[in-house]
């Protein structure tokens, strides 16, 4: 395997270990048996577990703020919200994950500074966005905030975060598409 291979590889295996079992829950050894490489070689590649997480955190932020940016900024506010809920979805697609933002979060108290830096700047991010949205739905009179969209939007995104573990746990999608009808008016 070239180098590139070996890198991307091992970043795709970490990002669903994450996804699926949190920091905590893997070794590099369990990645190791993944991508068919000793040990020593990931920590070529990513020194300690913490440079792991961070670049796969930032990789993972980088690719789904680049999702949600791309959503046409012209289309109705709920219509923009329907779309950020099918992104969401994507996100449990036919696998045993959920966000690997949202698992990194349940290990908050053990993840490095770094890493929980990485990991509330997402969260921030996506509140961030979701009050834009919400702010311009109640200018359109489609989305209700109760006229404060900064809460809302924090309230809606630990709505859809959770939503993921219950469709994980319930396996089932119907939590998720129910969190951006609560909005609605």
């Amino acid at each position: 395997m070239d180098k590139n291979t070996v890198r991307e590889a091992l970043m795709d295996h970490a990002q669903t270990l994450l996804m699926t079992r949190g920091y905590n829950g893997f070794s590099y050894r369990d990645l190791s048996e993944l991508v068919g490489v000793k040990t020593s070689s990931i920590h070529y590649y990513f020194p300690t577990k913490e440079d792991l997480a961070l670049e796969a955190v930032n990789a993972y932020s980088a690719d789904v703020m680049s999702s949600i940016y791309a959503i046409d900024s012209s289309v109705p506010a709920d219509k923009k919200l329907d779309r950020y809920t099918k992104l969401f979805g994507r996100i449990i697609a036919g696998e045993n994950q959920i966000c690997l933002c949202g698992m990194l979060a349940a290990d908050i108290e053990s993840l490095p500074e770094k890493v929980r830096y990485a990991v509330q700047a997402f969260f921030k991010a996506n509140e961030s966005w979701l009050a834009r949205v919400l702010a311009e739905g109640e200018a359109q009179d489609t989305l209700d905030a109760g006229g404060k969209p900064d809460a809302a939007a924090r309230a809606l995104y630990a709505a859809f975060q959770g939503s993921l573990l219950a469709c994980r746990l319930f396996q089932t999608r119907a939590r998720l598409e129910e969190v951006a009808d609560s909005v609605r008016r």
